[in-house]
């Protein structure tokens, strides 16, 4: 069966990114799929499986981009909730880039569109989500146990504030909302998040 090369893989990976990102899981049809990678049926098919095989490698490229920029954030800040707040300015960034596909993250936008009938895909998404929630927690008990939070801080309970805290702000990034209104918001949610700090935090 015809198989494309590793980099034109890659490459139709990061187009099906863009295309699902834009418009959705159910929004993109198998034309417009099609187009949007430069292939064939029969070539999409043996490569990727199935739409839904297209969309599993392609929300993988997605969670890997959101891995590097978090890891990246945090690279070299001098606390975990600097890198926090360094990381929740770049979404702020992202989001309001001109090249952005969408504002709204990938992962739940798939959340918000998938139905009872595709429990698949929606255990797919909230394994997603999951794993985030499990990395922020990680991340957050190694900081408690340096004393970089406050002593009463749950660091699970942190963790999904701050997931909501990113997840919120991509969603209401989907509105007509200027983008310095965005970055305004964002440094509003770092404000009040500084409370969980033990000391004060750098900018």
């Amino acid at each position: 069966m015809p198989r494309i090369a590793k980099f034109d893989r890659e490459k139709a990976l990061d187009n099906a990114v863009s295309l699902f990102w834009e418009r959705g899981y159910g929004g993109a049809s198998m034309k417009q799929i099609e187009q949007a990678l430069d292939m064939r049926p029969g070539s999409l098919y043996a490569t990727f499986g199935s739409k839904d095989g297209l969309f599993r490698e392609a929300l993988d490229v997605y969670a890997g981009r959101m891995a590097r920029s978090m890891a990246e954030a945090l690279d070299d800040a001098p606390t975990t909730m600097d890198g926090i707040f360094r990381y929740l300015r770049s979404v702020a960034m992202q989001i309001t880039a001109p090249d952005s596909p969408a504002r709204a993250c990938l992962v739940v936008k798939t959340l918000l569109e998938v139905t009872g009938d595709q429990p698949e895909l929606r255990t797919l998404v909230n394994q997603r989500l999951q794993a985030v929630e499990d990395h922020l927690a990680d991340l957050l008990a190694q900081a408690h146990a340096r004393g970089e939070l406050a002593p009463d801080v749950d660091s699970r309970r942190l963790a999904r504030l701050v997931q909501s805290q990113i997840m919120g702000l991509r969603s209401l990034a989907q509105r007509d909302i200027d983008s310095d209104s965005i970055k305004a918001l964002t440094e509003d949610i770092i404000t009040a998040l500084h409370a969980f700090t033990r000391r004060p935090v750098s900018h």
